[in-house]
């Protein structure tokens, strides 16, 4: 809420305390209509100057009898209508609503300023969540703004209603009992024209001359027709003197209303509104804080998962170190396997050396009876060349 808005809201309490302190005296209008013969001197001569206004022979008379009455308060009503009709007036009561739905408009889901964006977010190019917020609490401290500067000029408007409604009710009320008089004033005239005119009219037609006694007796009816038609004002003004009478607690009503209705509104403007900033600004400058502290701790978390993974680096290297610092030239574990692939080997090259030589040996005789084959075959084939060949191997040696 602006300065000038404030300002103006604490200038107008002690107007308001003043309006609504006043309390408004209930409407206690006298039904009764008190007839001319029961009244004393002062209404008698009241209502005896309004039937004085009444000229039976004048139709239009008749039918404006008591409309001066009115005339007053007609242009109290005009005024008061013409002073709605030449401003922009909106309800006080929506103005309030629109508050509160402004600020249940600000959705407390929208400080979790951490939450990731959604996909269609991103999309969109939204912002991210807490610039969002701060956008939105701009777009609320200006409601709040346009909304109590209505609500201030609602209030203007209210008081000076109330007090408008105030002299409407006076010039109501004086309007009722100016009825009262007028309508005492045409019974009182009524019955002089049953007791007394109409008779004497009547007498007239019978004592006329023949010639004239048509003309008289056109009068007689006319007098008549106009004693009917004051009868029918008579009970119109009855209807209108009911009707005013009701309308004096239903302004008390819109009175009490309108009181009720400014002092709400003033106390919005004084309490509530700054209630609520305040409160707004709490929430922005808590979400701040939280976002700080959110920031603060994930430094401390990184800084402990360094020094977390600095210490676990540090104890697999000096692991890594100290081994290779302890170990030998050469692991006994391979320079034992090695003696035994060596040993291994030689007596693979041993073995492999009998076999060979077995196989050689064995090869040496098979050559040899190779070779003797061979020797017995080509000497078998010789013997056939030179003919010997059909004894050979028949004869015995020596013999």
């Amino acid at each position: 809420m602006s300065d000038t808005t404030r300002r103006k809201a604490q200038e107008d309490l002690a107007m308001v305390e003043e309006v609504t302190s006043v309390v408004l005296p209930e409407p206690a209008p006298a039904n009764a209509v008190v007839p001319l013969e029961e009244a004393d001197a002062g209404v008698s001569a009241e209502i005896n100057r309004r039937m004085a206004e009444l000229d039976m022979g004048d139709t239009n008379s008749i039918v404006s009898f008591g409309s001066r009455a009115q005339a007053e308060l007609q242009t109290i009503s005009q005024a008061m209508l013409q002073d709605v009709r030449n401003k922009d007036v909106g309800p006080a009561g929506d103005s309030l609503r629109n508050m509160v739905s402004t600020i249940r408009g600000f959705s407390v889901s929208e400080l979790d300023v951490r939450r990731d964006r959604s996909w269609w977010e991103k999309l969109l190019g939204r912002a991210a969540p807490f610039a969002q917020f701060t956008a939105r609490f701009e777009q609320v401290q200006g409601q709040i703004d346009r909304v109590t500067d209505e609500l201030l000029s609602h209030e203007h408007k209210l008081l000076k209603d109330i007090k408008s409604l105030d002299l409407l009710y006076d010039k109501t009320l004086a309007f009722y009992n100016e009825l009262a008089l007028y309508i005492a004033a045409g019974e009182a005239k009524i019955a002089e024209l049953d007791k007394t005119t109409i008779p004497a009219k009547e007498a007239e037609v019978q004592a006329a001359p023949e010639q004239a006694q048509v003309m008289k007796a056109q009068e007689l009816r006319d007098l008549r027709a106009a004693r009917d038609d004051l009868e029918r004002r008579v009970h119109d003004l009855k209807l209108t003197r009911q009707v005013t009478m009701q309308s004096l607690p239903s302004i008390r009503l819109v009175q009490e209303n309108d009181k009720s209705l400014v002092t709400k509104i003033n106390s919005t403007l004084v309490n509530t509104v700054p209630l609520w900033e305040t409160q707004l600004a709490q929430a922005v400058t808590i979400q701040r804080s939280v976002e700080a502290a959110h920031a603060v701790r994930d430094a401390n978390d990184l800084t402990n998962e360094l020094l977390t993974a600095n210490a676990k680096n540090l104890r697999d290297s000096n692991r890594v170190i100290r081994e290779e610092m302890e170990r030998g030239v050469f692991d006994i574990e391979a320079v034992k396997q090695a003696n035994a692939d060596l040993i291994a080997t030689i007596n693979e090259s041993l073995q492999i050396a009998d076999e060979g030589k077995a196989r050689r040996s064995a090869a040496e005789t098979e050559l040899k009876k190779m070779e003797a084959e061979l020797r017995d075959t080509l000497s078998s084939a010789k013997a056939r060349k030179t003919g010997l060949g059909d004894t050979a191997g028949t004869a015995v040696p020596g013999a």
